[in-house]
């Protein structure tokens, strides 16, 4: 017994030790994990501070409308009061009839109990507060599905930034190594005395003209990848691995643009949400008006009290009850044109959201047709892109082979491989420039929200 509780002391150690280890592991590999395009908006709708923000203002206005509804529900209280007499008060009687000249008038003790309700009867500008709240409800769920769907798209954008400075890095690394291996054929035709000691030259000048644009490149690659952390609301230290590509998807652009502007005008939230303000406004105004109005309430009281001294015990002293009950009318009669101004005032607010909807609707009307147009134009780069990447590779395979049979010169070889990194770099942008006009133009249509929707 006594060997076996040394061994047993070390293995409770080694498991305390071990543990936060364990820990630190298990935690190491979730926060590595592969991310999809799908997954980095989902974990964003979670995580975004941005959508958190416009989910608390939902909640706040929904507690508004509750406290609206106060304006003409019952308001109960209750109150008690408690007096100790520490120099009791008198009454004065004057002197000489043969009286006191002096009568204390209070007890040691004094209570005090109440119980009052008061219930609104008539009170238009509260019925007409309670709908404006309403309003304001919608307005803060319109406001979320704008928030909504602009964290979606920032987070489609960045999440393809990420993905075009990863493909970028690749192109670049890929014309170093095809100008590696042209500067050892150099060195090897050079021993050969098939090329000049000038080509050697450029070949490693070639080379190191490279380095400074592949560093700038790894520098974009981790800038974009911390971008794309912070839109979607998760640490900067997690380690992340984007699975997605940069390829075509299948996007449908509206052919007219008519069209496409009555979608916009039926799904965009932020358009609705300034609708519901105007709407909110005009409920402003009805209830400034409605301040002109009388005010018919309804309250009752019931009244304990009581006053004993120190030589009555409590359970004896008497707590006579009184009750009363009526209506109060009240009407402003002048109030020194406050109201008048307050109504002049909702009106002009009320004016400047109907000139700003119409502007929206006009910058709408713009937008949709500058999105639709870029994304035309990236299709048709695409199309042509396309084919000038074969052409550029097969055109630097010739100038390859030409150069290693020794008819073809080095110029022409670098022509050939500058001509075959722009093609692809430009296919590259025109991909990226198509996904993200695509994500543009869904959300100018306002069809983000409905996207967002699938990821839930």
């Amino acid at each position: 017994m006594n060997r076996i509780r040394p061994i047993l002391l070390l293995l409770l150690t080694f498991l305390v030790l071990a543990l936060p280890f364990k820990e630190a592991a298990a935690d190491a590999l979730e926060d590595s994990r592969s991310i999809t395009l799908d997954d980095a908006v989902r974990i964003g709708l979670e995580k975004s501070r941005s959508l958190e923000i416009a989910r608390l203002d939902k909640n706040m206005a929904g507690q508004k409308i509750r406290e609206t509804w106060s304006e003409v529900l019952p308001q109960i209280s209750t109150a008690f009061t408690y007096t100790r007499t520490l120099k009791p008060s008198v009454l004065l009687f004057p002197p000489g009839q043969g009286l006191p000249t002096t009568l204390e008038t209070s007890s040691d003790n004094a209570g005090h109990a109440t119980l009052d309700l008061h219930q609104p009867l008539f009170n238009i500008s509260a019925i007409t507060g309670i709908k404006a709240a309403s309003i304001v409800r919608k307005m803060s769920e319109a406001a979320y599905r704008t928030t909504e769907a602009a964290v979606v798209a920032d987070i489609k954008i960045s999440y393809f930034d990420a993905l075009i400075s990863k493909d970028q890095l690749k192109l670049i690394e890929q014309s170093v190594a095809r100008w590696e291996q042209s500067r050892k054929d150099t060195r090897a035709m050079f021993r050969q005395g098939v090329a000049a000691d000038i080509d050697t030259l450029k070949a490693f000048l070639s080379v190191e003209n490279l380095r400074p644009d592949l560093l700038q490149a790894q520098t974009r690659v981790a800038t974009t990848m911390t971008k794309l952390k912070n839109a979607m609301g998760i640490p900067i230290d997690n380690s992340i691995v984007l699975t997605g590509k940069l390829e075509l998807s299948s996007a449908s652009c509206p052919s007219d643009i008519a069209a496409a502007y009555r979608e916009a005008l039926d799904a965009r939230p932020d358009l609705r949400q300034l609708d519901f303000q105007v709407k909110a406004e005009g409920e402003k105004v009805r209830a400034v008006r409605a301040e002109r109005f009388p005010v018919i309430s309804a309250f009752g009281k019931l009244e304990f009290q009581t006053a004993f001294n120190d030589n009555i015990r409590y359970a004896d002293a008497v707590w006579p009850a009184s009750s009363s009950v009526g209506l109060q009318f009240t009407m402003p009669l002048f109030t020194g044109y406050r109201i008048s101004a307050q109504v002049e005032q909702a009106r002009i607010a009320q004016l400047q959201t109907r000139t700003r909807l119409e502007d929206l609707k006009a910058n709408i009307r713009a937008e949709v047709e500058v999105r639709i147009l870029n994304f035309r134009e990236s299709q048709k780069r695409i199309e042509v892109q396309s084919q000038t990447i074969s052409v550029a590779e097969r055109s630097y395979n010739i100038s390859l082979l030409r150069f290693r049979e020794g008819i073809g010169s080095r110029l022409e070889l670098t022509d050939a491989e500058l001509q075959l990194n722009k093609a692809k770099t430009n296919y590259l942008q025109a991909v990226y420039d198509y996904l993200v006009a695509n994500v543009q133009l869904e959300k100018a249509l306002g069809r983000s929200r409905i996207e967002v929707a699938s990821h839930r």
